[in-house]
C-alpha cells in the first residue's frame, strides 16, 4: 500500500509539472513541425506582423475556405458574446487552460508556481503575453465563482498585448472591460462572482501554451487568431500567409469583375465561370491602372502580377 501511494504522488507530481507549467520549447517544436519562420524564444512560432496587419482584412469566408482546401476543416469557434463587436480581433495565441477545482491539486500547483515566484493562477499566462498576441483560456464554460478575468486583469492583458481576449468561460467587471476602448474580446457569459482560491476553489490551471480545446477546436500556441461577426477562426501558423494572400487575390479579383459586370464589359456568366486568357489580359492591365487605388498594397499587388503569366 505505501509502495502504491509513493507512485500515486510521483505520478501527481509529474501531472502538476508538465500541465501547470509552460509547455517546454521541444514539445512546441514537435507539435508545429510544418511551421519553418521565426519562432519566440520558447519555441511559440511567430507568424509576422505584417501578416497579422493583412489578416483583419480577411473574411471568415475566405480563411475557411483556404484551410479546409488544406485539410482543416474545424478551426471555427462559434456561440460568442462580444466586447466591440464591430471590431476585429487579431493576434498570435497564448493559451490556457483551467479546470474545476480541487484543494489538494489547486495546492499542489500554487506550492510550485511559489517556488518560482508566481502569484495567482489566473495571471499566470498573462505575464507571457507580448504585443500581437491573443490570451486565449478554455476555462470549461465556468460561471458561478468562476470568472478569472475582471477589470483588472483585463486591463494588464490589453497593457502587455495590445489585444482582448477569447475566454471560454465568465468575464466580470464587464462595464470596466468595456471602458478599456481596444479590448475586442470573445466570452462565454457575464457574471458578477470572481474566482476566490482563499475560500471557494472552482478553478485551477493546468496548462500553459498547450493544445488547447476552444469549442468545437484545437488550439495551438502561435495560431493567429481572427475573430469578427461573433465568430473565431484559429489559423495554423505555417497556413496564415496563404490565406491573407487567397484573400487580396479573391478581394481584388471581385472588385474587377464586379466592375466590369456593372460597366457591361462582361456578363455575370463569364465572370462567375473559368475566365478567359482575354479576361485575365484585362484583369492584370485593370490591376496595373489602379495599383495605388485598391484595398491590397501596392507590394502584394506587384508580387501577384510577376506570377501571372497573361
Amino acid at each position: 500500500m505505501k509502495k502504491i501511494s509513493f507512485l500515486i504522488l510521483v505520478w501527481c507530481g509529474l501531472f502538476v509539472q508538465s500541465h501547470a507549467q509552460q509547455i517546454s520549447k521541444e514539445e512546441l517544436l514537435f507539435l508545429t513541425p510544418q511551421w519553418k519562420g521565426e519562432r519566440f524564444p520558447d519555441g511559440r512560432p511567430k507568424v509576422p506582423d505584417n501578416i497579422l496587419r493583412r489578416m483583419k482584412a480577411v473574411s471568415i469566408e475566405e480563411a475557411w475556405a483556404t484551410m479546409k482546401n488544406a485539410g482543416f476543416s474545424y478551426q471555427i469557434a462559434e456561440g460568442w458574446q462580444t466586447i466591440n463587436p464591430d471590431s476585429v480581433l487579431v493576434g498570435r495565441a497564448v493559451t490556457a487552460i483551467f479546470m474545476p477545482g480541487r484543494p489538494d491539486m489547486h495546492k499542489a500547483i500554487d506550492s510550485l508556481g511559489k517556488k518560482q515566484g508566481k502569484r495567482g493562477q489566473n495571471t499566470w499566462p498573462v505575464d507571457l503575453l507580448v504585443k500581437g498576441d491573443v490570451y486565449v483560456a478554455n476555462q470549461f464554460g465556468a460561471k458561478l465563482n468562476g470568472p478569472t478575468i475582471g477589470d483588472n486583469v483585463g486591463n494588464a492583458i490589453y497593457a502587455k498585448s495590445g489585444n482582448g481576449i477569447v475566454y471560454d468561460g465568465a468575464i466580470r467587471d464587464l462595464e470596466g472591460l468595456k471602458e478599456i476602448g481596444r479590448f475586442t474580446s470573445f466570452y462565454t457569459s457575464y457574471d458578477p462572482s470572481y474566482h476566490n482560491p482563499g475560500k471557494d476553489i472552482n478553478t485551477m490551471i493546468i496548462g500553459i501554451n498547450k493544445p488547447t480545446l476552444i469549442r468545437n477546436v484545437t488550439v495551438m500556441p502561435g495560431d493567429v487568431v481572427l475573430g469578427k461577426l461573433g465568430l473565431v477562426v484559429f489559423i495554423p501558423p505555417h497556413l496564415a500567409e496563404r490565406v491573407v494572400k487567397t484573400s487580396e487575390i479573391v478581394r481584388l479579383r471581385d472588385l474587377f469583375g464586379h466592375q466590369r459586370i456593372r460597366e457591361g464589359k462582361y456578363t455575370a456568366g463569364q465572370i462567375d465561370a473559368r475566365w478567359s486568357d482575354d479576361i485575365e489580359k484585362d484583369f492584370s492591365k485593370w490591376l496595373n491602372d489602379h495599383i495605388n487605388e485598391l484595398p491590397v498594397g501596392k507590394e502584394q499587388i506587384q508580387e501577384f502580377l510577376k506570377e501571372r503569366t497573361w
